[in-house]
């Protein structure tokens, strides 16, 4: 059940209508009644076969204006390469240890990385990891030598997205208080990644619907244009 603010909020939305990328970021600012500072959302409805292996849809992006969010990096790394890390400013940094401690329970993180070498034991933390969508993977970025240039590159703005079993794609793009300029900026680069990730495999209109939101606020459907391949 939505309370009183969301419900008044939301009627002045039209369901049928496609907004403009720019008016529904503005629709959301001018319109918002949470007493933080809310995530702006992009959700995705993909015309892809969730239940087929290569129709799956992941991936990551910078967006160009950061995500507004602190974010604390785990790297699972020895010798140079954690050196490397603890530089570049992850808040965690080791390998046996931490592993032990996440098999613990311990999830004080927002991203995990990891080295070809660490990821013989970092493998065994599938069942944990995985569900939350943290497990270190080689197509996102986070399984490579270079630990420094991944970190920062989490900690600039890199966000990770993956296609749920229903075939949507939800990707974060910034905080409700950056300008309304530089979220566009940022779902413009959201938008374009989630196209390009397209799967060779997927017939007919592949982004079917694209919706904008705000943590507490309604979604508004936006203008996106996308052929049908046959």
């Amino acid at each position: 059940m939505h309370g009183k603010k969301y419900t008044a909020v939301k009627a002045k939305v039209t369901v049928e209508k496609s907004y403009d990328l720019k008016d529904a970021i503005a629709f959301l600012q001018a319109n918002k009644f949470a007493k933080f500072d809310e995530t702006c959302e992009l959700a995705f409805r993909l015309g892809v076969d969730p239940t087929q292996s290569d129709q799956n849809v992941r991936g990551t992006v910078v967006l160009p204006n950061g995500s507004g969010k602190k974010v604390r990096v785990l790297v699972f790394a020895t010798g140079p390469a954690a050196d490397a890390a603890k530089a570049a400013g992850a808040e965690h940094v080791g390998y046996e240890d931490l592993v032990a401690k996440v098999q613990g329970g311990w999830a004080d993180f927002d991203v995990a990385v990891a080295t070809n070498e660490t990821m013989k034991e970092v493998r065994k933390l599938g069942k944990v990891l995985g569900p939350r969508g943290l497990m270190p993977n080689p197509k996102t970025g986070t399984v490579t030598e270079d630990t420094a240039a991944a970190v920062k590159l989490c900690k600039a703005g890199r966000v990770e997205y993956r296609m749920d079993r229903n075939g949507n794609v939800m990707v974060p793009f910034g905080k409700l208080s950056f300008a309304v300029e530089a979220l566009v900026e940022n779902a413009k680069t959201v938008i374009a990644a989630v196209q390009s990730a397209r799967p060779a495999a997927a017939k007919g209109i592949y982004l079917k619907r694209a919706t904008v939101s705000s943590t507490m606020g309604p979604g508004l459907h936006i203008q996106i244009k996308e052929a049908a391949v046959a």
